[in-house]
């Protein structure tokens, strides 16, 4: 499989830049207001932390390992009572952005290039895809771990109230 590397170094050599973009997307934006509540500094972190190794995300990591940080990443989240349409705009945040970033870098005359990052587009389409999924389902398994915690709550409040 031909594969750009010029490619995927230029977003690792710029993942600050590209971290910070979404940073400011995702608390400015009108569908995720709820990352507001939580520390500024760990949306940047992680997504930085995702560009800055993309390289090893797309060729290194396998489903497991992918599942494992996005159901981490969901988990937590839903700790943060950040709502589930939020985390998943957030995650095609991610992906608008590194397209605005690929699209203002890319050069017309790069024709023999074209190929391997048309590659590279779709490996990163299948990643987003695979970390929107299963950042939600790491959600919904902490969000069913507290709804009967939630129940007795709502019961005693009821209770009370007779």
């Amino acid at each position: 499989m031909m594969f750009s590397y010029n490619f995927v170094h230029l977003i690792e050599t710029h993942a600050d830049t590209l971290a910070a973009a979404l940073e400011k997307k995702v608390m400015s934006s009108p569908s995720t207001t709820s990352f507001r509540t939580m520390p500024s500094h760990e949306l940047r972190y992680r997504v930085f932390e995702i560009y800055r190794h993309l390289g090893e995300w797309l060729l290194g990591k396998n489903q497991k390992e992918i599942e494992q940080r996005y159901r981490e990443i969901g988990a937590r989240r839903a700790q943060q009572n950040i709502p589930v349409a939020e985390v998943i705009q957030a995650i095609v945040l991610t992906k608008e952005n590194l397209w605005e970033f690929l699209k203002s870098e890319a050069m017309v005359d790069r024709a023999p290039e074209l190929l391997g990052e048309l590659e590279v587009l779709q490996m990163l389409e299948q990643f987003f895809d695979r970390a929107i999924y299963f950042a939600a389902v790491g959600y919904q398994d902490v969000a069913e771990q507290l709804r009967p915690q939630r129940r007795e709550a709502v019961a005693r409040v009821h209770v009370r109230a007779l």
